[in-house]
Parts: structure tokens; C-alpha cells; sequence
């Protein structure tokens, strides 16, 4: 088993920080991951992003999705290509602007966003309910502070009907 670092030592090392972070982040993308490989169509973790930010906002432009998302419109338009072929999102005519298309979650792809963000959150609980209380409390302060700092909004509390914006 390896060796933790010591909390008292190197509390103001970077080095030790960003490894600590780094392991978290690889016990993170390990529950997306397998909280994904569940879904009955195959989605990957930029197209359930997208999935993620369409649920959030509702129907909504392409450039405006990959504004987003961070990525190039052809890249958006091969994902949303995808996920209509999978019957997760479709298109629509824009009421407002007919010479505009909108993309929205289908009934399935909704359906794909609570039971993957479902066992995310299962997943996670299950593990922060092995912290003893004054480590969750602590933990809780610290991952407050780094999503602070890098400019992270909060993900709603269990129950609320909006999930984080990028999942």
C-alpha cells in the first residue's frame, strides 16, 4: 500500500497537492467511467457532457452548445450526429426563427442523465460515508477551496432537478 503523505508535512507543497489531486481525479473518472458503461446506448464522457449541458439549458443552438462545451462546431455537430442516431437528442425548428435549428434531449437521453448522474452519486457516497465525520468536514473545505480557485460552480444538492452544467 503506498504511502501517504503526511498532513502536517508539506501542507504548502505543491508538489504533494497536485499528486493528492491527481490521485482523486483518477478515482474520479474511474466512477464516470463505469457509471457510463452501464448506459444501455455507449456514451462517452464529451457526449454525455453534452448530454449534461442540454438538460441543464434545454433546446439549444449547436454553436452555442460547443461554446460550451469548449470544442469546434464540426466536432459538436459529430457528436450531436451520434447521440440522434442513438435517439438521445434530436433537432428541432427554432419557434422564434424558423431559419434556426435547436438540439434537445429526447425522453431517452434525459433518462440517460439521471440514472448516470444516479450512480455517480451513489458511487461517491458510498465512499465519503467511509470518511470519519471531521475528515468529511475537512474535505468538504478543501475541495470548496480548490473549486473556488479554479472557478468551479457548485453541483446542486441531491434532489434539485439541474444538474452541474458540464457534469
Amino acid at each position: 500500500m503506498p504511502e501517504r503523505e503526511s498532513p502536517a508535512r508539506g501542507v504548502d507543497d505543491v508538489d504533494a497537492v497536485t499528486r493528492a489531486v491527481m490521485t482523486a481525479s483518477r478515482l474520479l473518472m474511474g466512477i464516470a467511467a463505469r457509471s457510463l458503461a452501464q448506459v444501455e446506448e455507449p456514451v462517452t464522457l464529451p457526449q454525455f457532457r453534452m448530454l449534461v449541458v442540454l438538460s441543464t439549458r434545454g433546446a439549444t443552438k449547436l454553436v452555442t452548445l460547443a461554446d460550451l462545451l469548449r470544442v469546434a462546431p464540426s466536432t459538436a455537430m459529430r457528436m450531436v450526429d451520434r447521440l440522434i442516431a442513438a435517439g438521445l437528442v434530436d433537432r428541432q425548428t427554432n419557434p422564434d426563427d424558423r431559419r434556426e435549428t435547436l438540439l434537445r434531449l429526447t425522453g431517452e437521453g434525459r433518462r440517460t442523465v439521471e440514472e448516470v448522474t444516479a450512480r455517480r452519486r451513489a458511487e461517491i457516497a458510498a465512499i465519503v460515508e467511509r470518511l470519519a465525520p471531521e475528515r468529511r468536514a475537512a474535505l468538504i473545505e478543501a475541495l470548496a477551496a480548490f473549486n473556488e480557485a479554479g472557478g468551479e460552480p457548485p453541483v446542486p444538492a441531491e434532489g434539485d432537478t439541474e444538474p452541474h452544467p458540464l457534469a
